[in-house]
């Protein structure tokens, strides 16, 4: 049986720049034993997003791979956290200053950043993550120094949306953002998605709410900071009954799980990017689950075949077949759910990659 999600490209959703993809992309290079580690002088950097390196999500990933590669390499990194969006250009440019020889851009937002500074330095690789530096949208990388790191997290999102359903007592599961950008809506239109396929499934009506996947419209904080913005988001969720929360976005979820405590209900969250449940374990007890992108892995390929000589500009595309994607065990949760649920997911995932399901979002990567 074959399950279509809906495909909607919006005109809006252009403007923030929906991912488009080589038409091949290769999986991440292969980590060496070291034994081929790049000369003393190598140099690997990163520049960080909004949120900082211990946001215990993507930027925190991203660090931790750049760490690991960078010790197998027997090399010492540099690393710049960016404060604002204004901070973006002045922190690349300052790691070119400082002679580095690869620089990972941690964000879709540093996208132009990147390709500015990779135009101007094309003795100098670079990486970005959840961006494919295609500025101009004609489908391909706006600088041959540029690696895309991407990943396809709606079917991964699916999974993650039909668990929810699965577990949800109201009916009513919520699910907000930081900012309207692919790598933010993917994890929301995959959501979504699962949910309507659990109630076809099932004969159920749980209702999402949040995010509308036809019509691209749902509820954002404006940023990735915690703050009263993410706590008014998910209190808002919480008020129309919602038991199950994904706040899409770094370190928002923590404003979200304030606003869980404070409400004193039984309410679950799914997390995004890291596995939530060994990131935060003083909140652990709260994750039903998260949707995983394997950042520190890519990153740290990336930057020890960089280390090692054999840099490769190719788009990286993170999916379920490659392990790039993926969602987080059950954990506290595991007795708590259905054990027929727990197989349904494993099933899904399967038709996934088999093709007879079919997830699709409009921030799906291009493969």
């Amino acid at each position: 049986m074959t399950i279509s999600t809906r495909k909607t490209v919006l005109a809006g959703l252009a403007i923030f720049g929906t991912v488009a993809m080589l038409a091949a992309c290769a999986q991440a290079p292969a980590t060496t034993d070291g034994t081929n580690a790049a000369a003393s002088d190598f140099l690997p950097c990163m520049v960080s997003d909004e949120g900082g390196f211990d946001d215990q999500s993507f930027n925190q990933l991203g660090f931790e791979g750049l760490t690991a590669a960078s010790t197998e390499l027997g090399v010492t990194p540099k690393t710049v956290e960016s404060a604002a969006e204004t901070d973006y250009q002045s922190n690349v440019q300052n790691l070119v200053d400082q002679g580095c020889n690869l620089i990972v851009t941690v964000g879709f937002n540093l996208a132009a950043a990147t390709v500015e500074s990779a135009l101007a330095n094309p003795e100098v690789n670079y990486a970005i993550i959840d961006n494919d530096a295609d500025l101009d949208f004609n489908g391909k990388v706006d600088a041959p120094n540029i690696k895309p790191i991407l990943f396809d997290t709606a079917p991964a999102g699916f999974m993650a949306g039909y668990a929810a359903a699965g577990y949800s007592k109201t009916a009513v599961v919520g699910t907000y953002g930081g900012l309207q950008i692919p790598p933010v809506t993917i994890f929301m239109d995959g959501f979504a998605d699962g949910v309507a396929y659990y109630n076809d499934q099932n004969g159920t009506s749980v209702q999402t709410i949040g995010w509308d996947v036809a019509s691209q419209t749902g509820s954002f904080t404006g940023g990735f900071a915690a703050g009263v913005e993410s706590l008014a988001k998910a209190q808002a969720l919480i008020d129309q009954n919602a038991d199950v929360l994904l706040p899409v976005g770094g370190p928002i979820f923590l404003s979200a799980i304030e606003a869980i405590k404070s409400s004193g209900k039984d309410i679950a969250m799914v997390g995004v990017d890291a596995d939530l449940f060994e990131t935060n374990p003083a909140d652990s007890g709260v994750f039903l689950t998260s949707i995983l992108k394997d950042i520190k892995l890519a990153v740290s390929d990336v930057v020890t075949a960089s280390g090692s000589g054999t840099f490769d500009a190719t788009a990286y595309v993170g999916t379920l077949d490659n392990e790039g994607v993926g969602i987080a065990p059950f954990h506290d949760f595991e007795s708590k759910v259905p054990a027929s649920m727990i197989d349904d997911v494993d099933a899904i995932k399967a038709g996934i990659i088999d093709g007879s399901i079919t997830v699709e979002s409009p921030a799906s990567p291009k493969q």
